[in-house]
């Protein structure tokens, strides 16, 4: 870990002030929500960003890819829902095939 040289006193509300420079350094803005990680002895700040979970598995994972309609797919909830509209489709194929022999039985 990396030493900054900064040292703050905690307040009697238990706040601690971010120097300008740490927040410019990792665009931290007013109102940006931050999320404290501990380790071991060490209290850990990092820029909290919003992970969705997957709409198919319910897996939170960076990996995840977020589309406009909405749906987040993880790699995993991607083949899942892959291997399902292929055997949807291969249903549908069928029923229209079985249509078709029952409109023309001669065919």
């Amino acid at each position: 870990m990396k030493s900054t040289g900064i040292v703050r006193k905690v307040d009697i509300l238990g706040r601690v002030v971010l120097p300008i420079e740490l927040r410019r350094s990792f665009n931290i803005d007013v109102k940006d929500i931050l999320e404290i990680f501990v380790d071991s002895d060490h209290v850990i700040f990092k820029k909290y960003e919003h992970r969705p979970a997957c709409t198919v598995t319910g897996e939170v994972s960076l990996r995840n890819k977020e589309y406009n309609n909405g749906l987040v797919l993880s790699p995993k909830g991607a083949q899942l829902l892959a291997a399902e509209i292929k055997n949807y489709l291969k249903t549908e194929n069928n029923k229209a095939k079985q249509k078709k022999r029952l409109k023309n039985p001669l065919s």
